[in-house]
């Protein structure tokens, strides 16, 4: 049987649940969502919980629906092994990118992990440019970033690439891995200790099923082989899920993203442009946006071969990619305000005058 302790519980967390408490109900970690039902853990047990109809009423966006490691306020009906959610706790983070075919929609992969493996294969699927994307997405989760590069049984010089890694991101934590040998899994023990919770995302066919099962020491995770024409993988996990440990940590295993479609703003990009932003401190001026102004540092690094042509295109292109998201979110925020005033409109129209 879960305690709230072991769940993840923190003071912080006490804090905001006080004024659910008084109104007589729990708190509970989702650990998976199906459609209209969250499999919620909680110290009664794992119960089937549906949103309330007031809650998803009042939500503004999908984003603020329960998603897998949120924690959540609940009534129980433990006879029935079923509840009703009414509220989601403040986030401690939140992995998001925005949804696939959506202009303006926020999908959260991941809530509440203390950090994110991003798992990279070290065979044909290696890509710094992808990498680079994800650690602008975290660096916007509040999560602490993790590399993990995992196949190193498939890359005949693992540390080059490693190597390679380092360049684009020199703070953030890099491990290489083999979930086939056990190369390197010693050192992801402190990710996941007892009361962490572990988020690990990544493309299809990097080997995060094998990896989860390694760290669980069992098969629990389906997995199958990548494409041989092409080093990419098919979908073995089909949905968001937190997995216990049993050293007391948790894993939030998600399925293979397609895309890394970007949800944050461009305060996040000096997390994966470290090299650029320090080189930007030099600027004549402090507004630079390193293209064409006059006593751009930047420019002068890239001319004298201290930043590379490939590390400079795809900070712009990056940068470009945020400003038309700020730029698509400020037109829907300002066409969702318009759709408020004019439903107020309308129902004071409808008032009965005295």
């Amino acid at each position: 049987m879960w305690t709230l302790e072991n769940l993840g519980w923190t003071p912080a967390l006490a804090h905001h649940f006080e004024p659910f408490a008084r109104q007589g109900l729990a708190a509970g970690r989702v650990a998976v969502v199906h459609k209209d039902l969250c499999g919620v853990y909680t110290p009664m047990g794992e119960l089937w919980a549906e949103v309330s109809g007031r809650m998803r009423h009042e939500a503004a966006s999908r984003a603020q629906l329960p998603v897998t490691g949120d924690w959540v306020a609940l009534r129980p009906r433990p006879a029935e092994g079923r509840a009703t959610i009414h509220a989601v706790l403040p986030r401690r983070s939140a992995f998001s990118r925005k949804a696939a075919g959506a202009p303006t929609d926020e999908q959260v992969v991941a809530a509440n992990a203390d950090s994110v493996f991003l798992v990279c294969g070290l065979d044909r699927d290696f890509n710094l440019r992808r990498i680079e994307r994800a650690l602008v997405l975290a660096a916007e989760s509040g999560a602490e970033p993790v590399v993990v590069l995992n196949k190193s049984d498939l890359c005949d010089d693992p540390g080059a690439r490693m190597a390679d890694v380092r360049d684009i991101a020199p703070v953030a934590a890099i491990h290489v891995v083999s979930s086939i040998t056990g190369e390197g899994l010693p050192g992801l023990s402190p990710y996941v200790a007892a009361g962490r919770t572990m988020a690990l995302v990544g493309s299809s066919g990097v080997g995060k099923s094998t990896l989860v099962n390694r760290l669980l020491g069992s098969e629990a995770q389906a997995t199958a082989e990548v494409r041989p024409h092409d080093g990419r993988g098919r979908h073995t996990t089909t949905r968001r899920e937190l997995i216990p440990l049993a050293g007391g940590g948790w894993i939030i295993d998600t399925p293979g993203l397609r895309e890394l479609q970007l949800w944050a703003d461009e305060d996040a990009l000096p997390a994966a442009f470290a090299d650029v932003d320090a080189v930007a401190a030099e600027c004549r001026f402090r507004d630079c946006r390193h293209e064409s102004e006059p006593g751009c540092a930047v420019r002068d690094a890239l001319a004298g071969g201290r930043l590379s042509a490939d590390r400079y295109a795809s900070f712009l292109k990056l940068r470009k990619e945020l400003h038309h998201l700020a730029l698509k979110q400020d037109v829907w925020a300002r066409q969702a305000e318009g759709r408020r005033i004019r439903s107020l409109h309308k129902l004071a129209r409808r008032r009965p005058r005295d």
